[in-house]
């Protein structure tokens, strides 16, 4: 039976701490909830914070089949550090193979409109079959991380997927926070952050990003003056 929780209960945990965040989604959303996680900084927090909590909680990985290798050598790390299962989640083979032979390997290059098919083929589609069933999804978004998420509300109602709760624990911390809460735990982290990638992706849709730059800069960087640059996962949602 699908949890319901009323636009009060949702402004209320804006003024929570992200633990406690986490704490409440568990609580009122377990078992039908699961982490979404990349692995990049702000995942990894997560799960150090979340296995605190519950480490029966569902975790879910989407291997869109592009990914580096160090984003797959941080997986393992953190099944080994946290004895924890992870949900890896693949695109639908006959979909890739379909979209490769009518448009290459490498389409996402050559235009937006391919960049967001190939997106929604590796990303979005699997995302819903992974949300299917569940009454809400945590998230490493946070505000700071472009103007694309900068309203982004630590629990909101989710439309883009059926109208269940997305949970942002992180919305408003900072990338040094981010940083101060792995050391402080020694979290095990991707190898490509030491490298200048703040943000990680695909491996051919990803470069480090240089000083001065955007945080989500070295994503998707070929487009020239694209206002938003979303992959669909979190294009419309809170």
């Amino acid at each position: 039976m699908s949890v319901v929780v009323g636009r009060s209960d949702l402004q209320a945990v804006e003024e929570r701490g992200a633990r406690d965040v986490l704490a409440w989604a568990i609580d009122t959303f377990s078992p039908r909830i699961a982490l979404v996680s990349s692995f990049g900084a702000e995942g990894v927090v997560l799960i150090d914070m979340l296995t605190r909590i519950d480490r029966s909680a569902r975790i879910i990985a989407l291997d869109t089949g592009r990914l580096h290798a160090e984003t797959h050598a941080v997986m393992d790390a953190i099944r080994e550090r946290y004895g924890v299962a992870i949900q890896v989640l693949f695109p639908k083979s006959e979909a890739v193979e379909a979209l490769v032979r009518e448009r290459g390997v490498n389409l996402f290059y050559k235009s937006v409109e391919n960049r967001k098919e190939c997106c929604g083929v590796r990303k979005v589609e699997p995302l819903g079959r992974a949300l299917t069933g569940l009454d809400a999804w945590i998230t490493g978004l946070r505000r700071e991380q472009a103007v694309t998420r900068a309203e982004v509300r630590k629990a909101a109602v989710d439309t883009d997927h059926g109208g269940i709760v997305k949970v942002n624990p992180l919305a408003d911390w900072s990338w040094d926070q981010v940083w101060e809460y792995i050391r402080a735990h020694d979290v095990p982290y991707n190898a490509l952050h030491d490298q200048g990638y703040p943000s990680i992706g695909c491996a051919p849709c990803t470069r480090p990003v240089v000083a001065g730059e955007d945080l989500r800069a070295g994503r998707w960087w070929w487009e020239h003056g694209a206002a938003v640059k979303e992959c669909g996962l979190h294009s419309r949602g809170p």
